[in-house]
């Protein structure tokens, strides 16, 4: 059976008291009414190469031992 994420949300919702409703209906139109940000990659090509190798690893060596973790 091939059931759809809006009839799955739809049969969670039906669950959930009026108040609960209201906060996922909320939550739901901030959503579609947020607009991606970023720009394409296209414009970010004149970048390429600004950045030295030996900085890019550094950099890289720093990010995967220090972040996401909590001091």
């Amino acid at each position: 059976m091939n059931v759809s994420i809006v009839d799955r949300v739809v049969e969670q919702l039906k669950s959930l008291p009026q108040e609960l409703q209201w906060r996922v209906f909320e939550f739901a139109r901030a959503l579609a009414a947020s607009t991606p940000r970023g720009v394409p990659g296209r414009q970010l090509l004149r970048f390429a190469g600004a950045l030295p190798a030996s900085e890019a690893d550094a950099m890289r060596t720093a990010i995967e031992q220090h972040c996401e973790q909590v001091d």
